[in-house]
């Protein structure tokens, strides 16, 4: 089944014809043209959930996120041609500790090479990010706290902050804007993001990206981390060990900086197609490259080789970057600590 056909075979509705039926024509009479169906299907979601009943207390969560997703949305919009990294760490960090110093010049030479930054707008490493980044290249995306943390002084009053009331929202607004991270030692949140992030890769739940642990040199936090995970995640079987080449542990701006660069010398970024995978690239390897690179790979594929293939009707219908080269794999969507290395040989061509 193609993409448009999977599109127009699905239909969500409120089981009352009637309703259905003027949802269509509340959604007509808007004038939007555009994605017109997921119009109608979250309206039709929204009485869904008065119409089974759920509590005010459930509605008005479902109310908040959807309105702080808009939000988010047309604050990113306008940025939507430059890449980001999403800065995270602890917001105990002073200025004087080392890992503050090395996450504000991270932030500067990332900045200085058309990157912007996005924090979670907060002390410590979130403001060394921004202070490192400038404000003009900074995103804040706070989280409003019973203690009352006010956003840092960078970000402050600037347009490109936004104050979140769930952690959900947050994290999926991270996760979608975000083309690299770099995590900076941490708490317990900042321990969360680095496994969230982790486990959205190694599952297929999100496309992959580089993901940078880093400190300031002589440091063992993520030494230490990478010495657990492997001895007893790895080591008893509760993860693969080629996950661990889902992470670049570094004390190292300028590695820091060339491992995010270089995931984007070449790939650019991914699509299903008709349950495909399909990678878009800068430029494809020749075919004695791309057979080479087949056989080495070949435990990543259900079926089939490596092939070059244009743009689906879909990605051209939606702009999905139809100027761009394209490799199809059926890939098995299990190894993606794998996947991640076979991108890594594509960006060496």
């Amino acid at each position: 089944m193609t993409e448009r056909a999977e599109r127009t075979r699905r239909r969500y509705r409120t089981g009352d014809k009637e309703l259905d039926t003027n949802i269509a024509k509340l959604v007509e009479a808007s004038g939007i043209s555009n994605d017109s169906d997921l119009v109608a299907e979250m309206i039709t979601a929204c009485f869904r959930v008065a119409r089974d009943r759920s509590d005010r207390g459930e509605m008005k969560l479902v109310n908040a996120a959807l309105k702080e997703f808009a939000y988010a949305f047309k604050v990113f919009k306008q940025y939507r041609g430059v890449r980001k990294v999403s800065i995270f760490g602890s917001s105990r960090s002073d200025p004087e500790d080392p890992n503050y110093q090395c996450a504000r010049m991270f932030a500067e030479e990332i900045a200085e090479r058309g990157w912007m930054v996005i924090t979670g707008a907060g002390p410590g490493i979130m403001e060394a990010g921004h202070e490192g980044a400038g404000a003009e290249r900074s995103f804040g995306a706070n989280i409003r706290l019973p203690m009352d943390i006010e956003p840092n002084v960078v970000i402050e009053g600037d347009p490109k902050l936004i104050n979140f009331k769930y952690f959900f929202t947050r994290k999926v607004t991270f996760l979608k804007e975000s083309h690299a991270f770099a995590l900076f030692p941490g708490g317990f949140g900042t321990l969360d993001e680095t496994f969230e992030l982790l486990t959205l890769m190694q599952t297929g739940k999100s496309d992959l990206h580089p993901v940078v642990l880093m400190e300031a040199e002589g440091g063992r936090y993520w030494s230490d981390w990478r010495r657990f995970i492997e001895g007893h995640l790895a080591g008893q079987g509760l993860i693969s060990p080629e996950d661990m080449d889902l992470v670049h542990i570094t004390d190292s701006i300028k590695s820091a900086v060339a491992e995010i660069e270089g995931f984007y010398r070449n790939y650019h970024s991914q699509r299903y197609v008709d349950g495909v995978l399909v990678l878009r690239l800068q430029r494809l390897p020749d075919e004695r490259a791309l057979a080479r690179l087949a056989e080495e790979f070949a435990d990543i594929l259900r079926s089939g080789t490596l092939r070059a293939v244009e743009p689906s009707e879909a990605e051209v219908e939606e702009g999905d970057f139809p100027e761009l080269a394209r490799l199809a794999l059926d890939f098995n969507q299990r190894s993606y600590g794998r996947l991640r290395r076979f991108i890594d040989a594509l960006n060496e061509h």
